[in-house]
């Protein structure tokens, strides 16, 4: 890093609420520090150029700010203030850093504590503070539903459609016209069925099983799997207002009592929805399973079908346990088609097992709320048989666009997860090896060595805590031109095909197999595919690997991963975002109470503990540990405490007090409780160790007074030729030790 000092690089500045920052580098490389003075100057997430001007302490790089590129244009949300006769704007996302001033006739007549969305109109300086002008008023901080609204502003979430975009869906048929159903395969006949949770809105997918006789066989030896999907391409075009808002939204956004959907309710809701007992376009999957689980034929082709029931996954789940109970009594002439889909389910899941797919039990939670959108309780999600079902059935139909794809050579987007990096890797090695496990991974592990040690190490107290450090060895996955495999799920090739009308991507797929089925190419060129300003990528390719050459085809490809992959991730941080603020919100009512939990990662500054009783998640600063050093251990991933021993890691269990919420940064802390029965072993092993540390002083100094007695005598034994008296009386000291049972050793 030596050689990188006075560089000049690029990049986005990322603001910290404590007043320092950081420049996230075009190349990928670490973060450089920016001083609290240096953010003086600029703002979360402009763009700029700085020079790396020294190393810190810990070797990090940190730089001055040369240039400002780009000034972030996008509204800074906040509470409007009027303090000693000032008006101000405290954003609401404090990695802004500062304040911002507000001219007394730039106030949109909004109230003094209102949130409200600014507008810049002077840029912040090394003598000054930026200066800004209202430009929405979004309401009183209590309102219902204030935090999406805040979130939606803060993350750049489109939430409005384009006039045009509106236009175009309202002019599109309420239902299915004659010239719709053209060179389509009918299965109106064939009972499919959508299988979704209770509150499921739109149905993306319908799914039938039958079995077959396959080769010479003249009985069924395997499946017939068809998977229908929405064919939401037959309505959005390249191009069109429709297609245009859809990509810039690129994914649905899911909050708690509401959904930002990618495309109007018109086709997410109505048009497109696999709705039962409605005639609906779809694009189908046509597989055949053997029983072994592997995929022996596909086909894709356009249909229309009509759905036949609207399944949850509560209702399958209990016909599957019950086949003779209410459930199944209700929907008769269509459980014999579920016991299928089940068989051909656990077939699919012997392949699973066979390639080594990674499978972890984890515990997702679903917020409920009330009327006024506050939180009434946190409950768990049950991840259930049909669950599980619908997972592999759309696994598979994925698995063959992503074939299909490949063989033709056509470019297209696929979802790919690597494995991960060598840090990573390291860094489960030396966890392993300091578990003991006598498991552990290769310098290139493959899923399978995954799959091994979760399986070995399911039924272990501390299953938790090994999983968990699997898990977050991983890379995230992403949408990428590439075809690199998915390290998780350990297909070599991988796509998403089963989720258009809420996932750009998918609706990109169906394109492309449409265009193949016809035996043209699909030309991403007329989409409204935009070179992007660079995006931050961990470098994870073989050290000396060349970057392959694209065409300019591949480019606009590429682009469209990146920009798919970057508003997945935006969406994820608005949906946490909100059910962070919501989680606050519900915590300040349980201020003081006390609660079990489970420490979920342990750092060098303390640990997150996730409450059994509440699903909710809070810091323990180290501070709050305890009156000595704790010390943290990476290899181990876990806090001990020098004197006492103490250890917290991953999966231990513990009992904490709520002892602050800061609503704004969206953090609870939690206080340590101490158990009355562990306190009193604790005291009890402090009392044993006082006294046994008593007890050597004294053997101690009864050894040196005798030796010292013995020293006088010295001489006179020396000339009458008696035993060496120091001798003989180091050897009383210890006898006489010995008899009181304590050893006089020195600790």
């Amino acid at each position: 890093m030596g050689a990188d000092l006075l560089n000049e690089v690029e990049g986005v500045v990322q603001g910290h609420r404590d007043g320092h920052g950081f420049v996230i580098r075009d190349d990928g490389q670490p973060d450089l520090y920016l001083a609290p003075q240096e953010m003086r100057a600029v703002l979360h997430r402009d763009r700029v150029k700085a020079r790396i001007v020294r190393m810190d302490r810990k070797g990090r790089p940190e730089a001055r700010i040369v240039e400002i590129i780009e000034r972030k244009k996008a509204p800074i949300i906040g509470r409007l203030l009027h303090e000693s006769g000032v008006w101000l704007v405290a954003p609401e996302d404090k990695r802004y850093g500062q304040d911002i001033l507000v001219p007394k006739n730039a106030t949109a007549n909004a109230a003094a504590g209102q949130v409200v969305a600014i507008e810049l109109t002077e840029p912040a300086s090394l003598y000054s503070q930026p200066v800004g002008r209202v430009t929405e008023v979004l309401g009183e901080i209590d309102d219902p539903g204030m935090e999406i609204e805040i979130a939606v502003r803060k993350y750049e979430v489109p939430h409005r459609f384009e006039p045009e975009t509106l236009a175009q869906a309202a002019s599109l048929p309420d239902k299915l016209r004659a010239a719709d159903l053209k060179h389509r395969i009918d299965l109106r006949d064939v009972p499919l069925v959508t299988i979704d949770g209770e509150d499921a809105r739109d149905f993306d997918d319908a799914v039938y099983c039958e079995p077959v006789a396959t080769g010479r066989s003249k009985t069924p030896n395997a499946w017939r799997l068809i998977v229908a999907i929405a064919d939401v391409s037959h309505y959005v075009k390249p191009g069109d207002p429709l297609d245009e808002d859809a990509y810039e939204r690129a994914t649905s956004v899911y909050f708690p009592r509401r959904v930002i959907p990618m495309l109007p309710e018109k086709l997410s809701n109505g048009l497109c929805s696999l709705n039962p007992n409605e005639d609906r376009l779809a694009m189908v999957c046509d597989m055949v399973v053997a029983s072994n689980g592997s995929i022996d034929a596909y086909q894709f082709y356009p249909a229309v079908i009509c759905s036949h029931a609207r399944f949850t996954y509560t209702e399958v789940a209990a016909i599957l346990t019950n086949t003779r109970g209410p459930e199944a009594a209700r929907r008769k002439q269509l459980v014999p088609h579920l016991l299928d889909l089940n068989e051909v389910y656990r077939a699919l899941l012997k392949e699973r097992a066979r390639r080594g797919a990674v499978d972890f039990e984890t515990t997702e939670t679903q917020i409920i709320c009330d009327e006024n959108g506050r939180i009434e309780k946190i409950v768990p999600r049950v991840r259930t048989e049909a669950h599980k079902l619908i997972e592999e059935a759309m696994l598979a139909a994925n698995v063959c666009a992503a074939d299909f794809i490949a063989q033709a050579k056509h470019p297209s987007l696929f979802r790919v997860h690597e494995g991960p990096t060598p840090e990573k890797t390291t860094l489960l090695q030396n966890y392993l090896k300091a578990l003991g496990l006598g498991l552990g991974v290769s310098d290139e592990p493959s899923p399978g060595e995954f799959q091994s040690i979760a399986e070995a190490t399911r039924d272990r107290p501390d299953a938790m805590q090994i999983h968990t450090m699997l898990l977050r060895s991983m890379q995230q996955a992403i949408y990428t031109a590439a075809n690199n495999g998915h390290f998780g799920l350990a297909y070599g090739a991988y796509t998403h095909f089963t989720s258009p009308i809420r996932r750009y991507p998918d609706l990109l797929v169906h394109r492309v197999i449409k265009a193949l089925l016809l035996g043209k190419r699909y030309n991403l060129l007329n989409a409204p595919v935009k070179n992007p300003a660079p995006q931050r990528r961990k470098a994870a390719a073989k050290p000396n690997a060349k970057p392959a050459q694209l065409t300019a085809e591949g480019e606009m490809w590429e682009a469209a991963g990146a920009h798919c992959s970057a508003n997945e991730r935006r969406a994820d941080e608005a949906s946490r975002d909100v059910e962070a603020w919501l989680k606050c919100r519900f915590m300040r009512e349980h201020l003081g109470e006390e609660y079990s939990g489970t420490v979920t990662a342990a750092t060098n500054f303390g640990l997150f503990v996730t409450l059994d009783e509440l699903y909710v998640e809070g810091l323990v600063h180290i501070t709050e540990l305890g009156g000595e050093y704790f010390r943290f251990d990476e290899a181990r991933q876990e806090l001990r405490g020098e004197r006492s021993g103490v250890r917290y890691g991953v999966g231990t269990r513990v009992r904490v007090q709520v002892s602050r919420v800061d609503l704004d940064g969206r953090k609870i802390d939690f206080r340590m409780v101490r158990d009355p029965e562990e306190d009193a072993v604790m005291a009890r092993v402090r009392r044993d160790r006082n006294a046994s540390a008593v007890a050597d002083l004294a053997a101690v100094k009864e050894e040196d007074r005798v030796i010292k007695a013995a020293t006088k005598k010295r001489g006179r034994a020396a000339k009458s030729g008696a035993a060496h008296p120091v001798r003989a009386a180091k050897s009383t000291a210890r006898k006489a030790a010995g008899k009181s049972g304590k050893g006089g050793k020195r600790r």
